[in-house]
């Protein structure tokens, strides 16, 4: 007997492979190689399976395929072959399947109704289409019937029938009236879904006698009309005049008054009905009730609640509509009539079948000879579908034998398959729903490798940005890809290059160095192609001077920066947006080469402003914020929150609703824009104020929802653009009547707690919610899928119940109901609870470890059966650590690390690992409760990486020609050390680097004395480690050969390196004025020396006096030095011992008479300001006496002809004393700042600054070091709002205007 052969298990991912090579195939990527492929036909149109033509035009039944060679195809009708060639009314499109029946010179259509199957036919197989059933629409005549007019009396149902003639399709149904209008639809009277027209009660205004149904048949554009109906409507009025004139007056008459009804069902009937719906398709549910008052339509599904989102009322609320019905979906679904009078329900049973869908549609195969593959068609439905296979169009029971070839089920599981085997599978599902019908064909190719992607390629990328080199390729069997750089180089191999599987290599952070020539190879057992392709690497543009936030007052000019730098390859394109849109178009934005300009700025130039820079590869953008601001508004209106309504009145008072009225307090200049109404429940929460509604501010009465078994008292807040206003006074309290509960706790839960126990909880209500005294709750539960009865306690006012002895986590279907005294709530809707979790019972099995590189692993393990999970699976967690490095064998404390999975993964990353190592993991799954027990260690080690630095390089013992060299080897060498690399050069004395020269060490040495080096030189060394895999991150040091052995510095106890030869300090240079002087020097030693500064004055005998300096900067400013005296000065460097510059000497300037004269405090300035303001008080009353006697005195103007300048604002920009902030303007000024603005000392830059301070002795200085600026000159200020330009003098300016 043979043995049955297993699949084995890397089959999958070939399947998966080559599915992806037809989805390829499938999209003409390249036109040639389509056309050099076989391939066998692929349905790619046909008609519809049920097809509905217009019996006035020609039939057309599609069916287009493609393969190579072009197919031929071939027609059944009813079953049997249909020659068309026998019909002269039938022919067949060219290099086409598609038929067409000429209906339009004397053909029936009717003639021509049948089902039809196409099938495209060449060398590799058959394809064929679904079954296409053609029927001609029908569009019949009305039958005449005789229609006696309707006498209704008023208050009564009435329906109206249609009854349509039956159409192919169905007709759309809608009533008229000769006039042709619509007739008017409400809750009262409306259209069924069968074309009738229901009254729910009718009125005096329903009397016509032209309802007229109409029929519109789309697929002919026909309308069909019936009879127009008669109805007539009897008010009562009108009874009991015509009763009054055929009665004696001493006879008692009078018809009865029109009497209010209790809703009735006219639609469906009874108390229960069914329906079946299709899944997918759209659920139509009705209800229509006749009633008066007019009855209000409710939907509920029992037992759940209605979907969300696929939910739509129709026909005022009698048509319950659900889109996309699923099996979910069935239920009971009740529709509840109420009017004031009572209510009627009737309940629909809605079973959800389904027709068969795709879980799993076949899909085609390429195989190369001799491989294995398989065909799976797996489809759902309701009932199951049965499955059937066909072999090109062929029952595959009696298709021909193919050894290749074997049928389980659902499953064609191929073994090495031959070029004969290339064939078109048909997989047909079906039910008593439908049946699904897919075409998959499997074409077995050898052939060469060839590469897609057009030789000599350029790809262009930006510096640090991934590069992605395309190799598109195709070939059976699947070929190899490999890449080189360079026309020799040798293969790409490392964690810097990425190798996608459809041949593209990604080079993840492009460098300049990445920058040439790459060649792509693909090769299987048939042959061998290459290709090359080139890659470029661009700078990045930048935006070296971006735009930055700017303050303006209106009608001023702004201008925004935005400089770049970008590759000389690249052609930039600069875009400036507001507000993340264009500029306005407005010749005051001027655009510039690296500038925006605006000009005659107003207020809604305010916003941001981006500078975008896009070229071909990228894109850079800045932004700044542009502030617009105006003089000090003058007064305004004040505005304020309203004043508390007043007397409030209740009236209307009923059990369910009261009327509230108020008088609206003062709105304070601004207008009401709504008022709230607010509640106190007096007994349940005294004190306490909710919300109840608000209104429009121009409403001042309200009509309020109140609820049973409530004490209320309102109050009312009004509210305008400013705020609320304080709440009114609190009305008169009205306390309603006790019911029985109108709803249910909410949130109802079932949760447990230990692993036998179910715990139910919910929210109370709240104590107006519970409508009465005696609040309590009723609580039900049943366990799930187990026909069982409902067990049920009655609690107190509490909020949970613990049910106890329940098996571990089954589902509950729980319900809460509230009573009260008076009664229970309405049914409650049941939700579906847990009893408790317990502890996981297995660990996941068959753990694998996949070690990708050094540092980065794959873990997959089987998912536990969902059943021992024992709970809400919440995911896996894998616990690893490391157990030794390899290259140490020194175990070490173990310190687990775990990662958690969510969900029902069955892998995962595990990052961060250390190269060389040996590490364990285990895998736990874990739910609600805990983690399961832990899956045996599984052991994997990861392979060598480089090494890290060498954790230290010491340069020692320095000669004439020689140096020492100590280091220390790598903290983590990441594998075998195999060498160390030392590099190193000469330095001269403008830092020019010299040649480079390499020396290769063993891993085993620690030290090494290099020889025959120059005297006198300072040489740069570079060091690093190496291992197999490559080498590591390197250390530098510098060191310097002495001039003569008695220059050797001794170096500190404990001190790693020689100090270099010759620190000194040169060149110190002085720039005096009258107090300070800035000192500056070159220095030639170590790095970061930390400086300080000594003088005093010459030839005296005082300590010198030392100033530390702030950093390692180079110059210093001494500050308050006497003017006109001569000082020493020295520099020297902290920690080097005598280290010090030689002396300098320096003059302070003569000293001067301030150009800055402090002159509030002057006496002179004092009088003459007293003086002005006793001239002014003097004209003030003048002017007061010649108002009062009549006489006009133009204040104003001469105010604002001659502004003093000692109440004028004196702004920063204006190069005056920043005193005074304008009331709009939100910039802090800058303290002390008196630069001009041409010449602006910014706030943020350094005291110690040369540019601040400028050279020479001839330079002067203020007290804070910066330049004294000309204020004598004047600078046009920007006009203020509605005055002419004029000029803010600074107290500087005042007193050179007098002299």
């Amino acid at each position: 007997m043979m043995k049955k052969k297993s699949v084995p298990a890397s089959k999958p991912f070939l399947i998966l492979f080559l599915c992806q090579i037809i989805s390829a195939l499938d999209v003409p990527l390249d036109s040639k190689l389509l056309e050099e492929l076989s391939q066998p036909p692929t349905i790619t149109h046909q008609s519809p399976k049920d097809y509905i033509v217009d019996p006035r035009e020609n039939i057309v039944i599609q069916c287009e395929a493609k393969g190579k060679p072009p197919p031929s195809f071939s027609w059944t009708r009813n079953g049997t072959h249909f020659d068309i060639d026998k019909d002269e009314q039938v022919t067949m499109k060219p290099n086409s399947g598609t038929l067409v029946i000429n209906i339009m010179n004397g053909g029936k259509a009717e003639a021509y109704e049948g089902v039809y199957q196409c099938t495209a036919r060449n060398e590799r197989g058959a394809a064929i289409s679904n079954n296409i059933v053609i029927r001609p629409s029908r569009s019949p005549l009305w039958t005449k019937e005789k229609l006696e007019p309707n006498q209704v009396r008023e208050g009564d149902s009435l329906v109206l029938h249609c009854r349509p003639p039956v159409g192919l399709p169905p007709p759309i149904i809608f009533w008229m009236d000769n006039a042709f209008q619509r007739l008017p639809q409400s809750e009262r009277v409306s259209q069924g879904l069968n074309g009738d027209l229901y009254f729910s009660n009718v009125q005096p205004e329903d009397t016509r006698e032209d309802y007229i149904c109409y029929a519109r048949f789309n697929h002919t554009q026909t309308i069909q009309q019936k009879q127009p109906i008669s109805v007539k409507v009897f008010s009562m009025d009108s009874l009991n005049d015509t009763i009054a004139a055929n009665l004696s007056d001493t006879d008692i008459y009078g018809a009865k008054p029109v009497t209010e009804r209790q809703p009735v069902l006219l639609t469906p009937t009874g108390s229960t009905s069914t329906k079946v719906e299709l899944r997918g398709n759209v659920l139509l549910l009705e209800c229509i009730a006749a009633g008066l008052p007019t009855p209000v339509i409710r939907w509920i599904k029992e037992g759940g609640e209605l979907p969300a989102n696929r939910t739509f009322f129709e026909n005022f609320k009698k048509t319950l509509k659900i889109i996309d019905v699923s099996e979910a979906d069935s239920g009971n679904y009740k529709c509840i009539a109420r009017n004031t009078l009572g209510s009627v329900h009737h309940v629909i049973s809605v079973t959800v079948k389904a027709a068969p869908y795709w879980i799993t549609a076949p899909r085609n195969l390429v195989l190369s000879p001799g491989e294995d593959g398989t065909l799976i068609c797996r489809a759902n439905g309701n009932p199951k579908p049965s499955i059937s296979w066909l072999a090109n169009g062929v029952p595959i029971a009696i298709a021909p034998e193919d050894p290749s070839r074997k049928v389980d089920g659902d499953t064609i599981i191929f073994s090495h398959v031959q070029e004969r085997s290339s064939a078109v599978y048909q997989c047909n599902a079906s039910n008593e729903y439908g049946y699904l019908l897919a075409n998959a064909f499997v074409n077995v190719l050898a052939e060469p490798p060839r590469i897609l992607t057009p030789a000599n390629k350029l790809y262009q990328v930006i510096a640090d940005s991934p590069a992605l080199l395309d190799c598109a390729y195709f070939g059976s069997p699947k070929p190899e890809i490999e890449w080189f750089k360079g026309v020799k180089g040798s293969i790409l191999r490392g964690n810097e290059y990425v190798f996608h599987d459809n041949g593209t290599l990604e080079i993840p952070v492009a460098q300049k160095d990445s920058s040439g020539t790459y060649t792509c190879v693909a090769r299987n057992e048939l042959g061998k192609i290459q290709n090359e392709v080139h890659l470029e690497i661009k700078d990045p543009t930048m935006i070296i001077k971006q735009p930055e936030y700017k303050v303006v007052q209106r009608y001023g000019q702004v201008s925004f920066e935005c400089i770049i730098k970008h590759d000389s390859t690249l052609l930039p394109t600069v875009i400036w947006l507001k507000d993340n849109h264009e500029l306005p178009d407005d010749e005051r934005f001027l655009v510039g080469k690296d500038n925006l300009t605006i000009m005659n700025v107003t207020d809604k130039d305010d916003g941001t402003y981006t500078c975008i820079v896009n070229t071909t590869l990228d894109s850079v953008s800045a932004s700044a914020v542009l502030t617009v601001v105006a003089a000090p508004p003058t007064p305004a209106i004040i505005y304020a929150r309203p004043n508390p309504p007043f007397d409030l009145e209740l009236t209307g008072q009923l059990e369910r609703s009261i009327e509230l009225s108020w008088i609206p307090g003062d709105e304070n200049n601004s207008p009401i824009t709504h008022f709230i109404i607010e509640y106190e429940d007096g007994l349940h929460e005294p004190g306490v104020w909710h919300y109840q509604t608000e209104v429009p501010g121009t409403q001042t009465t309200v009509q309020l929802k109140l609820s049973p078994y409530v004490n209320y008292s309102f109050r009312v807040i009004a509210v305008n653009q400013i705020g609320r206003s304080q709440p009114s006074e609190p009305s008169e309290q009205y306390l309603t009547k006790s019911a029985s509960p109108d709803e249910n706790p909410a949130n109802v839960q079932g949760i447990g707690s230990e692993p036998d126990n179910l715990v139910i909880t919910w929210e109370s209500l709240k104590g107006f919610q519970s409508n009465g005294p005696g609040l309590q709750y009723k609580v039900s539960w049943r366990q799930k899928d187990v026909d069982d009865e409902w067990t049920s306690v009655i609690v107190a006012n509490v909020s949970k119940y613990i049910v106890s002895g329940t098996p571990t986590f089954v589902p509950y279907e729980i319900k809460v109901q509230a009573l009260n005294d008076l009664g229970y709530a309405p049914e409650p809707s049941e939700v579906i609870g847990h009893s408790g979790e317990d502890l996981p019972m297995v660990a996941p099995g068959n753990v694998q470890v996949h070690v990708i590189n050094s540092t980065l692993a794959k873990v997959h393990w089987d998912p536990v059966p969902l059943k021992t999970v024992r709970g809400h699976l919440q995911g896996y967690k894998v616990y690893y650590w490391k157990v030794q490095s390899l290259s140490r064998r020194s175990r070490r404390h173990v310190e687990k690390k775990i990662l958690t999975f969510r969900g029902n993964k069955t892998f995962g990353m595990l990052p961060g690992l250390e190269p060389y190592s040996s590490y364990k993991l285990n895998v736990r799954v874990v739910n609600g409760k805990g983690e399961g027990p832990a899956s045996p260690d599984k052991v994997f080690k990861t392979p060598e990486g480089v090494p890290s630095s060498p954790s230290f390089l010491k340069i020692t013992n320095p000669t004439l020609d020689s140096l020492t060299l100590e280091w220390g080897s790598p903290t983590h060498p990441n594998g075998v050390l195999t060498s160390y690399i030392l590099k190193f050069q000469p330095i001269n004395n403008t830092h020019e680097l010299g040649p480079l020269v390499e020396i290769r060490i063993p891993a085993n040495e620690s030290s090494l004395i290099l020889k025959n080096l120059n005297y006198s030189t300072r040489y740069k060394f570079y060091f690093n480690a190496q291992t197999s895999v490559g080498s590591g991150s390197q250390i530098t040091e510098e060191a310097v050969t002495i001039m003569d052995e008695a220059d050797i510095l001794r170096p500190a106890v404990g001190a790693g390196k020689v100090q270099p030869l010759y620190p000194r300090i040169r060149n110190v240079t002085t720039a005096a004025a009258e107090t300070y002087a800035n000192i500056s020097w070159e220095y030639e030693g170590p790095e970061h020396a930390n400086f300080y500064v000594e003088y005093g004055v010459a030839g005296s005998k005082e300590d010198w006096k030392k100033e530390i300096v702030n950093g390692s900067r180079s110059f210093f400013v001494l500050k308050g030095l006497t003017p006109g005296t001569t000082y020493k000065v020295r520099v020297g460097a902290e920690g080097l011992s005598g280290f010090r510059s030689s002396e300098d000497v320096f003059e302070t300037g003569p000293a001067m008479a301030s150009r800055q004269v402090d002159i509030a405090t002057q006496g002179w300035f004092i009088g003459l300001m007293c003086a002005v303001a006793l001239l002014i008080l003097i004209l003030l009353i003048v002017c007061f006496i010649r108002r009062n006697k009549g006489g006009k005195y133009p204040v104003k103007e001469k105010e604002d002809a001659h502004a003093d300048p000692e109440i004028q604002p004196m702004k920063e920009d204006d190069g005056t004393f920043g005193e005074y902030s304008d009331a709009e303007d939100h910039k802090p000024l800058k303290k002390g700042s008196r630069t001009p603005s041409d010449r602006t000392v910014k706030k943020e830059d350094s005291d110690d600054s040369l540019v601040d301070y400028g050279e020479g002795v001839n330079g002067q200085f203020n007290e804070d070091g910066s330049f004294i600026g000309q204020y004598s000159g004047k600078k046009e200020k920007e006009p203020a709002e509605g005055n002419e330009s004029s000029e803010a003098p600074s107290p500087v300016n005042a007193m050179n205007s007098f002299v």
